[in-house]
């Protein structure tokens, strides 16, 4: 939850008297937000950790290893100091040395492969959790209403499906069993020092609480640090991508270099916030090496003087730098992992609000499969509005009977797209009713709906691939013939015949490589393939060249046939033989009837097309 202010939302004030009282309540409102922010970051760790379980036998191995790893380290200064005692203070006893040594060696042998072994295991939990996180990023970003894509960015959708799953997946592949393995190590450590020595163990021990202390204030700093670095990775990914898409009009209007200034700008933010963040954990790691070796000098001395004074051995001694030593090497291991750990954090926070974005356009809990139809459509006093304050539809009426050929003009913002949005319920009315064969759209199921329409917007998306998976893709068992008969019907086949693979002739992204008339061809295509029983026209000629335009009108032609269909264009001549036109204006319906009846009525289809006309001639 993010805020702007103080409490109120206007920010702190001063004057009037009551400025202890708005210092404490700014204080209050940090806390709340604090409390916020630890409540986020606690969330965010549990749900991380859930995705653990499906793995929970191999964690329950890495456990077994991490559980060796740790006790190695614990009996290995233990047998430094028993070799000291035993087999070289008294009067040397070289054979008792060499099997001390040789079970050390042993020990410690035995203690990195359960180390290499936890490591590799846990790498391949983590890549299998990142998998498995990317899968439900994607799978709800399939769900989200279009409304979401024209708030938030797809650079910055890609940035967190990308970028922050993989801070994710390092911490868990690699500093996560770090952490298992540090936090066993100081278990083990802790209860052989107190087993040899507990008055050296507790002096060993002082300076573990300004450890922690020191750890806690630092992860908080880290935190916000990495939590800043994220979201302005995210903007230099949407910038990017926004750039790239937008390469040609950049070009086109020699707007690269201003491109490069604002790119510029928001990459030096996200170097500021990385730098902030490095600035922090780079501060820590000497803090934990100073504390290390004031705790060995500690030891030392204390030790020492304990050794002289006979209340220890010194190969109790010797076995104490030693534990100490490896003390503070998990504890370093751990600031490491603490650090990995906000920045995990911090990504986690990013992902589980996209995966928890509430899908506001969604199937009602009885909704049922809408049932095949005729192809009847009716608007019944139908508004609509993306922004409440500013309606786009209003009261809008009228109804299509099947195989009608409905066309929708006005000028730009009348209103036409979302006619033709609220049919295939991208978006939801803000009232009155759309119905498909006296089905409201809200109590049937968006798949069973959008699978008896076809759309063929104004420059049709193709996806990389082959020309025939693009034409396929609306009807994925069509055959290798229907997709060649289709292509043929949309006037396609010609071109797609002279291409070096023919059907199998890979395109680009988009449909790199193909012109804007032939990518309308395959959309085209692709929709004829789909055979829908109601069928979307937005603009499908407003962007090609006249020959084009006549092979898509005559595929067109065939495409209509028998199909409801809703035809959206601006070149008012390819829509004279439709059986109704419907004339919306600043979101309303104005006038209805055929190309003949509208013109002699002299309203502003009259008007509209008087003016095309008149720039035709010219």
């Amino acid at each position: 939850m993010q805020r702007r202010g103080g409490p109120s939302g206007r920010g702190p004030q001063r004057g009037g008297g009551g400025g202890g009282r708005m210092d404490i309540a700014s204080l209050e409102y940090a806390a709340q937000l604090a409390d916020e922010k630890a409540a986020n970051a606690g969330g965010a760790a549990r749900r991380l950790l859930a995705y653990l379980i499906p793995f929970r036998s191999k964690l329950g191995l890495i456990l077994v290893m991490v559980l060796t790893s740790a006790a190695s380290q614990a009996v290995g200064p233990a047998l430094i100091g028993m070799a000291t005692d035993r087999f070289i203070k008294p009067n040397g006893d070289v054979t008792g040395l060499a099997l001390t040594m040789g079970g050390l060696a042993l020990v410690y042998a035995v203690g990195f492969f359960a180390a290499r072994s936890q490591i590799a295991l846990m790498g391949e939990v983590g890549q299998r959790l990142l998998s498995s996180i990317r899968v439900d990023i994607f799978q709800k970003v399939q769900r989200l209403p279009l409304g979401f894509f024209d708030k938030n960015p797809a650079g910055d959708l890609m940035s967190r499906l990308l970028n922050d799953t993989e801070v994710i997946q390092t911490f868990v592949g690699q500093a996560l069993v770090q952490v298992l393995g540090s936090v066993f190590s100081l278990v083990g450590i802790i209860v052989a020092m107190l087993i040899q020595s507990p008055l050296l163990a507790l002096v060993s021990f002082s300076v573990i609480p300004i450890m922690l202390i020191m750890t806690r204030i630092f992860s908080l700093w880290a935190r916000d640090a990495y939590r800043r670095t994220r979201e302005t990775i995210g903007d230099v990914s949407a910038n990017l991508q926004e750039e790239i898409a937008g390469i040609k009009v950049a070009q086109a209007f020699n707007r690269t270099q201003a491109g490069q200034q604002e790119f510029a700008r928001r990459n030096a933010l996200n170097r500021k916030a990385t730098m902030s963040a490095t600035a922090i954990t780079s501060a820590f790691q000497p803090l934990v090496d100073v504390l290390g070796t004031l705790a060995t000098a500690i030891v030392a001395g204390y030790g020492g003087y304990l050794a002289l004074q006979g209340r220890v051995s010194v190969g109790v001694l010797v076995a104490f730098v030693a534990y100490v030593q490896n003390l503070f090497r998990p504890l370093q291991l751990l600031s490491t992992a603490w650090t990995q750990a906000q920045a995990s954090l911090a990504a986690s926070e990013r992902i589980f609000e996209l995966i928890d974005t509430p899908i506001d356009l969604q199937d009602a809990p009885n909704a049922q499969p809408l049932p095949a139809v005729n192809g009847s459509v009716s608007f019944e006093n139908v508004s609509f509005a993306y922004d409440p304050a500013k309606p786009v539809l209003n009261n809008v009426s009228f109804t299509a009977e099947p195989g009608q050929t409905v066309a929708i003009v006005g000028p730009t913002g009348a209103g036409k797209t979302t006619v033709i949005s609220l049919l295939a319920r991208f978006y939801d009315v803000t009232a009155g009713t759309v119905r498909v064969d006296g089905h409201d759209l809200r109590t049937v199921t968006q798949a069973s709906l959008r699978s008896q329409m076809g759309i063929v917007p104004q420059d049709s998306f193709l996806f990389a691939g082959t020309i025939a998976d693009n034409i396929r893709y609306g009807r994925l068992d069509a055959t290798d013939a229907e997709v060649e008969a289709a292509a043929t019907a949309a006037n396609a086949h010609e071109f797609i015949a002279r291409t070096k693979d023919g059907y199998q002739s890979k395109i680009g992204e988009r449909g790199s490589g193909l012109s804007q008339g032939q990518r309308q061809l395959i959309g085209i295509a692709r929709a004829i393939l789909a055979a829908p029983r109601i069928l979307i026209l937005d603009e499908a000629t407003s962007s090609v060249d006249t020959r084009t335009e006549v092979l898509i009108q005559s595929a067109l032609n065939t495409l209509l046939k028998g199909r409801t269909s809703f035809v959206i264009a601006h070149r008012l001549s390819t829509i004279r033989q439709a059986d109704v036109i419907l004339v919306l204006d600043a979101g309303q319906l104005i006038e209805r009837g055929t190309h003949d009846e509208l013109v002699a009525l002299n309203g502003l289809y009259a008007e509209l097309y008087r003016r095309q006309f008149r720039y035709a001639q010219n």
